[in-house]
């Protein structure tokens, strides 16, 4: 090519022949011959191949339309044949009033394929983040067959159009962290999540106490000390090879339990890792912090009976709060503690939710259960209703699992006012279950209910009417009493109890295991676990339970007042807390009395997880419209009451002992029917729900979440849909939080901090906060941060500035974009000052399972922009402005070119 002046691709002839032809120019202009700067023609020749990529701020899926913006990085990857011409750097704002091109790479080789080779790792370890580039695209010509071959013609791309196409394309590199784009952008994500942290701290649904988040941050835990059998000064005496554990595998469940049942000293479970902490700590423990503990766990507690460790809330709190996978959590467990059987809390019918599902549904999330690491299941219905817990039971039996059914404990059978629930109900809803075929019988005493005397008369009653059945006792300390009446139910024959980790114990948790071990040292009751074994162990938590702090209720003692309201121990502490959270501190006593109305309003129920949020809710509305019992049933049929109690009288969660109480279900029912049109249910709710279609459901997830886990995935979203949803907007946006420490994940940076993490073995990154400027006009912050010493800068947007003033509504004009329905902006295509076409992509919305590209309405400019990634938007918010403006035409400019000239110079040049 001939022009009045040296071509873009001038890089590549300097390259191929050692001459630095813009020096030549310039020389020449000053009046210098060829021969004076080398230029002889007979001496030029073309030393190997070169090839120049040129790095544009452009977007391949928007025809190559410009990007403008802040550079949030500006790395190359340098070294030996590798040329780079630009003048980008970290925090460089491009503009729309200047050419697109950012920087020109130019490899060198001595052929073809080392060329090809070199550009590819260039482009694949380059770091230019903030702005859309065309690196993806190039990397998608580079690696294709054909062009690798050096076969193709300027018709190349638009035979090839699937090169265009970059939004989760991954490459077959070796390096994995280069090859899946979900890999290379894991950093950025994190680094997204703790700049919008920083500007606008936990939402309010977390339920953490903000003053205590703003606290200074506490370095890392370290794991505790592993004590080794023999060594240490760890006993060895009494312990069974491989744990109990290694019987249950080789002998299966019928011989776990006759030995257990045939064993001389008493068996714990020990509940740290699910009911103590959703006790004591709202359910927020993360696994990072349980994983530390396994190897230390499995030596110390290899005597243990169980490791309650997954169910309950634990499932849907890890994807709804901690953004963790629930079934990654069971495996990564399993694999740190190998001798000792996990547990698992099964609420019957309804599995691991608040509600009914379909019966395969439950038979199969059984089966994955028992495949990823569960070993017992203790399964229960929080009403007693034996048809709900048939299905638990059979579902966790056909899954090959240790199948505990439990009895819900309310009342005292010391007490003969307390009514319906006397030793005989117990007594024959013990037959019952024995009845069933099941392994062992648990008494759940959910609130700490169950009194020493009680326990002996219950548990003693119990094993004379059914000697050879394993005797399982739960409770809760929020009395005070429970470690009397774990003692007293071993001396009357219990053969396993529960208990936590010292410094996780007590208040609604569950007594002292260190305590229980030196009151049994020595005796026939003796738990086979000293409780100088247990020092790491205490100090361990002790540690980290103060990195949760925020989520303690502030409750500092015991309440021997539960014997009156029964509240249950995970519920009193949310219910505390809400109750300070709301201002209503000053009424925890009357919040209390209100919800021990409501349960005998309800009928005296056994209360526990969905049962307890009946009372709950319920007791909620008589403080908030100060109504009496006699006030609520005169008033019923006009009064809003919550769902979850319209549903419990319409039999949503199962019949209670002794049926619903007259007249106010009926008063609650009057004009409030079912979908089908049934005043309620008749019998199990589940029974005539239609099987789960998971063939359907699955291939609907794998369209909308490409990077899905096949059936594990499957069956969280089938229990869960829109907490699932959630779960997987907050990733796109934010990555893998679950690779930050817990002092990161909860506890917002102040400027100057430091926080070292790694993504996996040999991956460690040093990020640090330098600077939160003021939000401009539009609520943007471009936090400055610094990871491993290289300068980030971070758009976040405020949400103060926001709520100051809320989101404007989309208008009627031609050029308003307004969100089409509720949702998360997962991605933003465009700048303030881009020219669009109408019907290119603005931003992407993730809502209703499943990402939308929001279109331009119309051609014109980008005037105004009000989102970034991770907000959150209502239906007709404004997303964006679009004025009028005509598109620039393509092409034209030397330093666009044409697409081809711009991928490939070769030696010819």
């Amino acid at each position: 090519e001939v022009n009045p002046r040296i071509q873009v691709e001038h890089t590549v002839t300097e390259e191929v022949t050692g001459i630095d032809l813009v020096q030549a120019q310039m020389r020449i202009a000053s009046g210098a011959s060829f021969e004076e700067v080398g230029l002889v023609q007979d001496q030029i020749q073309a030393r190997g191949i070169a090839v120049q990529c040129r790095v544009t701020t452009e977007n391949p899926e928007r025809n190559f339309a410009p990007d403008t913006g802040t550079l949030s990085v500006y790395r190359h990857s340098a070294g030996y044949g590798m040329r780079q011409d630009g003048i980008g750097y970290s925090g460089m704002t491009v503009t729309p009033y200047y050419d697109s091109l950012l920087v020109k790479y130019t490899a060198r080789g001595s052929n073809w394929g080392e060329v090809i080779r070199r550009m590819t790792r260039a482009l694949q370890e380059a770091r230019i983040r903030g702005v859309k580039t065309n690196i993806p695209f190039l990397l998608n010509v580079l690696t294709h067959p054909e062009f690798k071959a050096g076969v193709v013609t300027t018709g190349f791309i638009d035979e090839h159009p699937e090169l265009l196409q970059v939004t989760g394309k991954n490459w077959d590199f070796a390096n994995v962290h280069q090859a899946d784009q979900e890999k290379v952008m894991q950093v950025e994500k994190l680094l997204r999540y703790l700049a919008n942290l920083a500007v606008n701290g936990h939402p309010k649904e977390l339920g953490a106490n903000p003053a205590r988040l703003r606290t200074a941050p506490q370095p890392q835990v370290k794991p505790p000390r592993v004590l080794i059998p023999g060594k240490d000064d760890a006993p060895t005496a009494g312990r069974r090879p491989g744990g109990w554990r290694s019987l249950l595998l080789a002998e299966g469940p019928a011989a776990y339990a006759k030995a257990v049942r045939e064993h001389k000293g008493l068996l714990v479970m020990d509940t740290t890792w699910r009911d103590a902490h959703q006790s004591l700590l709202a359910t927020r423990m993360r696994t990072a912090d349980l994983v530390k503990a396994g190897a230390a766990t499995n030596a110390a507690l290899s005597n243990a009976f169980s490791l309650e460790m997954w169910g309950g809330a634990t499932f849907d709190v890890a994807m709804r709060f901690l953004h963790e996978c629930p079934w990654q959590r069971l495996e990564r467990l399993r694999e740190e503690v190998p001798d000792v059987p996990f547990q698992m809390l099964l609420r019957g019918a309804n599995a691991v939710g608040y509600t009914n599902y379909p019966d395969n549904l439950v038979y199969r999330f059984c089966k994955q259960a028992a495949a990823s690491g569960i070993d017992v299941f203790r399964v229960f219905d929080s009403l007693n209703y034996l048809e709900n817990l048939k299905l638990g039971i059979e579902a966790a039996g056909e899954a090959g699992g240790f199948v505990e059914a439990a009895i819900c404990y309310t009342g005292d059978i010391t007490d003969p006012s307390k009514g319906k629930y006397t030793l005989d109900y117990y007594l024959e809803y013990a037959r019952q279950l024995a009845q069933l075929g099941v392994h062992s019988i648990a008494i759940k005493d959910m609130a700490g209910l169950l009194k020493p005397r009680a326990a002996a008369l219950l548990v003693g009653a119990i094993r004379k009417e059914l000697p050879d059945m394993l005797i399982h006792v739960h409770s809760h300390d929020t009395a005070g009493n429970s470690l009397a009446s774990m003692l007293s139910a071993a001396e009357a024959g219990a053969d396993v109890v529960d208990v936590a980790i010292d410094s996780m114990s007590g208040i609604t948790s569950q007594p002292s295991l260190g305590a229980l071990a030196a009151a049994t040292a020595g005796s026939e009751l003796d738990i086979g676990v000293r409780p100088q074994d247990l020092e790491p162990l205490n100090s361990y938590w002790e540690q980290v339970r103060s990195l949760y702090a925020p989520f303690e209720s502030g409750q500092l003692s015991g309440s021997s007042d539960v014997y009156r309201n029964e509240i249950p121990g995970g519920q009193y502490t949310n219910l505390l807390f809400q109750a300070s959270q709301l201002g209503l501190g000053d009424q925890w006593v009357e919040v209390k009395r209100k919800y021990a109305q409501a349960n005998l309003l309800l009928g005296d129920i056994p209360k526990v997880t969905p049962s307890s949020k009946v009372v709950g809710d319920l007791a909620q509305l008589m403080v908030a419209q100060k109504l009496e019992p006699d006030q609520l049933i005169e008033q019923a049929e006009s009064l809003a009451f919550p769902d979850s109690v319209v549903s419990y009288f319409q039999g949503g969660i199962g019949l209670p002992p002794g049926g619903f109480p007259e007249p106010l279900r009926s008063k609650v029912l009057k004009g409030r029917s079912l979908e089908d049109g049934r005043a309620a249910y008749d019998g199990r709710p589940g029974a005539t729900m239609k099987p789960y279609d998971f063939d359907k459901e699955l291939g609907l997830l794998q369209a909308s979440y490409p990077s899905n886990k096949g059936e594990r995935d499957a069956l969280s979203y089938a229990l869960y849909p829109q907490v699932f949803r959630d779960w997987q907007e907050h990733r796109a946006v934010y990555g893998e939080v679950e690779a930050l420490p817990t002092e990161a994940f909860l506890h917002p940076m102040a400027v100057g901090d430091e926080v070292e993490f790694a993504t996996e073995p040999g991956r460690s990154w040093i990020v640090k906060l330098v600077s939160v400027p003021k939000p401009d006009e539009n609520g943007q912050t471009q936090v400055i941060m610094e990871l491993n010493g290289e300068r980030w800068f971070v758009p976040v947007t405020d949400n103060s500035v926001q709520s100051a003033t809320a989101r404007e509504k989309a208008g009627g004009s031609p050029g308003s974009v307004g969100s089409p329905m509720p949702g998360v902006v997962v991605d933003v295509k465009v700048k303030p000052g881009d020219t669009i076409r109408e019907g290119e992509p603005l931003v992407v919305l993730s809502a209703m399972k499943m990402e939308t590209a929001i279109p331009a309405p119309a051609s014109g400019v980008v005037e105004r922009l009000l989102v970034s990634a991770g907000d959150k938007v209502e239906g007709d918010d404004l997303l964006a402005q679009i004025g009028e403006g005509a598109p620039k035409e393509e092409g034209g400019s030397s330093a666009k070119g044409g697409l081809f000239s711009s991928l490939f110079k070769g030696s010819g040049e």
